[in-house]
């Protein structure tokens, strides 16, 4: 565990610098589809709904205002759009290849019958977990596969972006056998909008988080939650069952009940696919009752004299099933912390956002990245993205749309020195 917390520590560092935004590209080869996606009961616009293209690995996520759009290249054979998320039946939307924007698109939320989801043949939810762990070298790759993702990481001063960055990046996934020492992530393509006020002298720089897509799957990385020798720190009981992907979940809601030395533990929920006992989702957040252990697990570097308290530290990791094996799809963590200087009287709040969805994947001819090539954890997106330019920004890729207050905040910082 100590190993995810320090791989996503943070440096506060230094004043920050403003790289003007360059706009996306069209390609005549691809075209797109987007707009809105809410529940089809209450109209409630849905945020991480999967979007996907039928018999193909590509997809997105909508934000958290439910808003999509995906790039599908015209020489693929497809004619359908599939929508899915948690508790709602899936749905599809035929297209062709034209440009279709501003649709709105419905889903219906789906209720659990209990007979659906009977608890057979554990007698103790934690019988459950360690049964899904045993599971893994059944339900997920055992070859190695490339995973196109793209990655957004903010930074909010109280309610207001100073740092939006994001990139494009490839990832190499060995066997769920394996462990994690041959995976690596290499970016692609890069950008980063910054505040130039003189006001933020603060800079949060979120060390090796593109490498989320190694050390948060928690599945292939097992010191994180699946530790067997850490599961009984945990009481375990039953959620409300519920769906994904039209597949029905148990929910196991998992609690610390002891304290472990130096090792601050988890609280939250597993999503368990009822036929395969596969891990669909989890969702956990560190326990923050001792703050000053937290504090020296995560925080890389900081000024002399500045004084830093966390408050928040939570995980969404998620998978996708294809063709009887899942697979990494949608990682989102946020840490929530305030900082202030000695002698002042009043804390400022900070929140740092981390999203990356598998936006393609292959499992033909895959090539390990080099570990020249390789984005290192102890690096920041920051520090490194402009190496990653590209004018045609962001092309034919996809990736997850801004919500209107990112753009907002975007047009706000976009000004030059």
């Amino acid at each position: 565990m100590k190993r995810i917390l320090s791989q996503a520590g943070l440096l506060l560092l230094g004043v920050l610098f403003f790289v003007p935004a360059i706009q996306a590209q069209g390609d005549d080869n691809f075209f797109s589809i987007g707009g809105v996606v809410k529940n089809a009961k209450s109209k409630k616009n849905l945020e991480y709904i999967n979007v996907s293209v039928v018999g193909t690995n590509i997809g997105t996520i909508t934000n958290e205002n439910g808003e999509f759009v995906l790039k599908i290249n015209r020489g693929l054979n497809v004619s359908e759009i599939e929508f899915s998320g948690v508790g709602y039946y899936n749905a599809r939307q035929a297209i062709d290849a034209s440009d279709l924007f501003g649709q709105v698109f419905y889903l219906s939320p789906r209720s659990i019958e209990l007979a659906e989801i009977e608890v057979l043949g554990w007698k103790h939810p934690m019988d459950l977990v360690m049964a899904a762990i045993d599971k893994v070298e059944t339900n997920y790759s055992l070859t190695p596969n490339l995973l196109t993702a793209f990655y957004r990481e903010t930074i909010q001063k109280g309610e207001r972006y100073v740092n939006i960055s994001e990139a494009v990046m490839d990832v190499y996934k060995s066997s769920y056998n394996a462990g994690t020492t041959g995976d690596r992530v290499q970016i692609l393509k890069g950008r980063e909008l910054l505040s130039s006020n003189r006001k933020d002298t603060l800079a949060i720089k979120l060390v090796g988080g593109p490498n989320a897509a190694i050390f948060l799957d928690v599945v292939k990385n097992p010191d994180v939650l699946l530790d067997k020798d850490l599961l009984p720190y945990y009481s375990y009981t039953m959620g409300e069952a519920t769906s994904i992907d039209d597949r029905l979940q148990y929910v196991v809601i998992f609690k610390p009940h002891s304290i472990v030395s130096q090792q601050p533990l988890y609280e939250g929920a597993y999503y368990i696919d009822k036929e395969t006992l596969a891990f669909t989702r989890i969702e956990f957040s560190l326990d923050m009752r001792d703050k000053e252990l937290v504090t020296k697990l995560i925080l890389k570097e900081k000024p002399s004299g500045l004084r830093f308290t966390p408050d928040k530290l939570s995980y969404i990791v998620a998978y996708k099933q294809q063709n009887g094996k899942s697979y990494l799809n949608y990682i989102r963590d946020e840490i929530r912390f305030r900082c202030d200087w000695k002698k002042k009287l009043f804390f400022t709040h900070y929140t740092v956002i981390s999203e990356m969805v598998m936006t393609d994947r292959t499992d033909e001819n895959v090539t390990k990245i080099t570990g020249k090539n390789a984005f290192s954890a102890n690096t920041s997106l920051s520090e490194k993205v402009m190496s990653y330019y590209d004018s045609d920004f962001w092309g034919s890729y996809n990736i997850i749309e801004p919500t209107e207050s990112l753009e907002t905040a975007a047009a706000k910082l976009k000004r030059v020195e």
